[in-house]
């Protein structure tokens, strides 16, 4: 077959004739036919491309890319730029904190699960429509000691400007405690001395009245009425909470009795939902332990009424407090103390080097309740710093006081100066009391301590769980003073020295180490 489309400028095949020669103009008409149909395929591909991406865009069902929002918890606030466009949202939540925190999304039932500190964790809300929704931490007590937030949601394709949720790359994340300027650490110092400076505070109500009985029946039984009702509760300056109560207050009035008194307790339920009472650490009938409904019937709500009958048989150092809906009723303010018989006093005993003595008078003797959850919060005897009350003593003085937890946490309670003589368990005394300068009270239990104030000044009792003392707004919650006023001529060898050592004469010949205890030879504590 002969090929007569050679290319142009190679020669012939021999024996071929050469080809002849196009007419003039020819050629260039083809190149230009050719340069127009190629420049009109990419204008149509160009358009059509164009079509697509704006039907992309367009198209609803296209998801735009998800907004992340970083937020941080720590001792007690929820914070970072809370802002977002309606469409997708998650939250990158860091605990800058040093206890365990969560978040919530109260609407729409979403938790991060709990997250310890200096942990991370990923909350995916899904698709949200513009709105506020309410985050907070629901670790008991948080939330009321300031662990509640907004998450605003916009109208429209962007976050407000300056409050912008950060894409998800993560950029601009939230600064922690470090990046505070000046004048927010100025405010910090400021606000914890304001904190300091108003207490004591005066606040409406206050709970741990001693509790008469009503009436004492011709057989000797003692009749004691206990209304259980919502108050309002000033539990610090200026915040008032809905509180469930006994007897208008918080804590209950506390309930003392004599071995083998016989009881009888009157209760008038007031509140919106059936309660109980149980006598927690006190021996009873079975259907008296108050229990509900395994023990007795639910006593009704708006008026329902129920009598309890015991015999009080052993001394004991116990509480009573709501059973049935205990995580709302308890937490919220329905507990209170109860005493039978004598304190179990540690008379004549030595303990570590101290002995108590024989003929020991107490200056006070009272009850401090635990509470970390509910309306009420972290709080002493139902008040929150500067509302706690301060013990007010005489250099020299004893002093007993049972502590009582309530609370969903443990509390390891911190005496400064005095070092606490624990005598008492769960209101059994301890066969071999030890001293301590802090003491942890789990839920539920009850330990009795005794200290002596020999040193004059203001000395801090609180909680040691930091954080459930200070804020960065100031001091508050679980914590109150000693104030020991000096007495003219106290005998300072009498001070409370515990020690496991033994006093030997090298030590009773150092300058340094009796000016430090103030005596000279003489074993500490003597």
């Amino acid at each position: 077959m002969t090929d007569t489309a050679t290319r142009a400028g190679q020669p012939a095949a021999p024996g071929q004739p050469p080809p002849s020669a196009p007419p003039d103009g020819v050629g260039d008409g083809r190149w230009f036919i050719a340069m127009f149909l190629g420049a009109a395929a990419l204008v149509a591909l160009l358009f059509f491309g164009f079509i697509a991406v704006a039907l992309a865009i367009s198209d609803p069902a296209t998801p735009a890319a998800a907004t992340t929002v970083d937020v941080t918890l720590s001792e007690f606030a929820v914070e970072g730029a809370l802002t977002a466009p309606a469409g997708d949202v998650n939250l990158n939540i860091t605990n800058i904190g040093s206890a365990t925190h969560n978040l919530v999304v109260r609407d729409l039932a979403l938790t991060s699960g709990d997250i310890s500190s200096g942990g991370n964790a990923s909350l995916a809300l899904g698709r949200l429509a513009a709105g506020t929704y309410q985050v907070f931490c629901s670790i008991p007590g948080h939330e009321a000691s300031g662990m509640v937030a907004d998450l605003v949601v916009t109208a429209g394709g962007a976050a407000d400007a300056g409050h912008g949720a950060n894409p998800a790359s993560g950029a601009g994340a939230t600064a922690g405690h470090d990046g505070n300027t000046a004048e927010e650490y100025a405010k910090m110092d400021a606000d914890m001395m304001a904190s300091i400076a108003a207490f004591p505070a005066e606040t409406q109500g206050k709970g741990n009245a001693i509790l008469a009985p009503t009436e004492v029946e011709a057989d000797g039984t003692k009749v004691f009425d206990l209304t259980a009702s919502i108050i309002d509760w000033e539990v610090e300056p200026g915040k008032i909470v809905k509180a469930w109560a006994y007897n208008n207050q918080v804590p209950g009035p506390q309930i003392l009795l004599d071995r083998g008194d016989e009881v009888k307790v009157r209760v008038v339920n007031n509140l919106p939902m059936g309660t109980d009472i149980h006598w927690h650490g006190l021996r009873t009938p079975n259907d008296q332990d108050g229990v509900a409904p395994i023990t007795q019937d639910p006593i009704p709500p708006n008026g329902g009424t129920f009598e309890y009958h015991f015999t009080a048989e052993d001394d004991a150092i116990a509480m009573y407090h709501a059973h049935m809906h205990g995580e709302t009723e308890v937490t919220n303010g329905l507990f209170g103390t109860v005493r039978i018989g004598d304190n179990p006093l540690p008379r004549g005993q030595t303990i570590s080097g101290v002995t108590i003595p024989a003929d020991l008078k107490l200056a006070q003797d009272f009850p401090m309740v635990l509470n970390d959850a509910g309306v009420i919060g972290l709080s002493l005897n139902g008040k929150s710093f500067p509302a706690t009350e301060p013990i007010v003593a005489n250099q020299g003085d004893w002093i007993s006081l049972s502590y009582y937890n309530e609370g969903l946490q443990i509390h390891p309670m911190h005496l400064h100066q005095f070092p606490q003589l624990v005598y008492a368990k769960d209101g059994i005394p301890l066969d071999h009391p030890y001293w301590t300068d802090t003491l942890s009270v789990a839920p539920g239990e009850r330990y009795t301590v005794l200290f002596k104030t020999d040193e004059p000044g203001t000395w801090v009792w609180h909680c040691h769980i930091l954080n459930h003392v200070e804020r960065a707004a100031g001091m508050f919650g679980m914590v109150t003073a000693v104030v020991v006023k000096e007495t003219p001529g106290f005998d300072r060898s009498t001070r409370v020295t515990p020690s496991n050592f033994e006093w030997t004469p090298m030590d009773a010949t150092s300058d340094k180490a009796a000016a430090a205890v103030g005596q000279t030879g003489t074993k500490p504590g003597a």
